[in-house]
């Protein structure tokens, strides 16, 4: 119940941290993890509690996963990287002249070549 308790304070630092142009389209994703414990019966947060959570923050993805059993957890990674991707804005993206390796250097009259 710790982790839950501080989802919102993470989501506010990591917003404070990273400074995005429009902290409502910050990718995030909750996951629900250890589903494969006691055949979920052991849980501490319901799932119902976990996706109103991720509702009230603007419809947050949720994922129900198991690192053990490799469940959702590449689902939930693929959809946070599609969902920085898409939110991304071209003006962001640095991309630094090309350097042409075969231009001729000036020729130097005196001194050393290096």
């Amino acid at each position: 119940m710790k982790s839950f308790d501080n989802l919102d304070y993470w989501r506010d630092e990591f917003v404070i941290q990273a400074a995005p142009s429009d902290q409502e389209y910050f990718p995030f994703v909750v996951l629900g993890n250890k589903v494969d414990v006691d055949g979920g019966n052991s849980r501490v947060v319901s799932e119902k509690k976990a996706k109103a959570w991720c509702a009230a923050k603007g419809g947050i993805p949720y994922f129900e996963s198991s690192a053990k059993e490799d469940f959702n957890v590449d689902a939930a990674f693929q959809c946070i990287a599609k969902n920085a991707l898409k939110n991304e804005t071209e003006e962001e993206i640095y991309l630094p002249d090309t350097i042409d390796v075969n231009a001729s250097r000036p020729q130097k009259t005196s001194g050393c070549e290096c």
